[in-house]
């Protein structure tokens, strides 16, 4: 999950901009438990997921 899109509670800011103490984090904190594709945005997975499933139909017509 990304914080693109959630608001903060504390100050009902998007919390990726880091406007008080809980959003900066919760940023933190997501940042640090998101693992490998965590930085990606969600279209970006998309786009890599299209990218490997074409390479998959070429290698496979290439056999």
């Amino acid at each position: 999950m990304t914080c693109d899109r959630l608001v903060c509670a504390n100050c009902a800011a998007p919390v990726n901009e880091g406007r008080c103490p809980v959003c900066r984090a919760s940023r933190e904190r997501m940042r640090q438990e998101g693992g490998l594709f965590a930085a990606l945005s969600p279209v970006a997975l998309v786009a890599l997921l299209v990218l490997m499933i074409a390479l998959a139909v070429l290698l496979q017509q290439a056999v």
